[in-house]
């Protein structure tokens, strides 16, 4: 059973920077369930994605892998010896819990975990690379030339799944998905406390796009589609295909 996210459930005289620290590790999976509607459903379906697009002794790659549940569906669905999957977090408390996690499976691929920034990822022969919640965290600036290499990477016919926290671009409905949102993490069983202080402390460190800045910057680069095949509130995943 997933250890229940307490965090911000104490009052805080200063809230800092939101980090991807043991004690996050320790509460990652309730944690992203109870905030992320819709989590175990991207899950699954990046797992059937890679079913879909993996080919033959190519590369995958998850950039900002935290627990390593997406390599996980990865390596179930695709037959056995596939592919190789390079699992990659920038937090060593969260490395650290991925490779115990890993170990604990005897899966049909195998998952390569190691610490690492996506900015620096050498990605080379890879049929699908996964960002899952994870763009949201790198700097604006970084974010064309992280997906620059990542299209390079690539091999023809690949695909690049994108999971993020996004910005209407209207307030009035901007504030209608966020209070949605909000919504949902109260019904999951966090406080006003909670809500406000974790708000606090991801405001300088989550920086989120909007669809449109997304999609445009994706078809820059030179993805030939860009498929935005789950939406819920202010979340979305989309799939761009090279």
């Amino acid at each position: 059973m997933a250890n229940k996210d307490n965090i911000f459930a104490t009052p805080r005289e200063h809230v800092g920077d939101f980090c991807f620290d043991d004690a996050v590790a320790d509460v990652f999976p309730d944690m992203i369930n109870r905030s992320v509607p819709g989590y175990q459903t991207i899950i699954e379906t990046i797992g059937e994605l890679a079913e879909a697009y993996v080919t033959p002794h190519s590369n995958v790659y998850d950039l900002g892998c935290s627990l390593g549940a997406a390599s996980l569906s990865v390596a179930r669905h695709c037959p056995p010896n596939q592919c190789q999957i390079q699992a990659i977090d920038s937090s060593a408390a969260m490395v650290k819990r991925c490779q115990r996690v890993v170990e604990a499976f005897n899966l049909p691929n195998k998952i390569h975990v190691c610490e690492g920034f996506a900015q620096t990822a050498q990605i080379h022969y890879a049929s699908m690379v996964i960002m899952n919640f994870t763009l949201q965290f790198i700097a604006p600036e970084e974010r064309s030339a992280v997906i620059k290499d990542i299209y390079d990477g690539l091999n023809t016919g690949g695909i690049f799944v994108l999971s993020e926290k996004v910005q209407h671009e209207q307030s009035a409905g901007n504030a209608l998905i966020n209070n949605l949102h909000l919504n949902f993490k109260r019904k999951n069983g966090y406080s006003e406390l909670e809500i406000s202080q974790k708000r606090a402390a991801l405001e300088n460190v989550m920086l989120i796009d909007s669809f449109s800045t997304h999609e445009r910057r994706l078809r820059d680069i030179g993805f030939s589609d860009v498929v935005m095949w789950y939406k819920c509130y202010n979340f979305m995943s989309l799939v761009a295909i090279k």
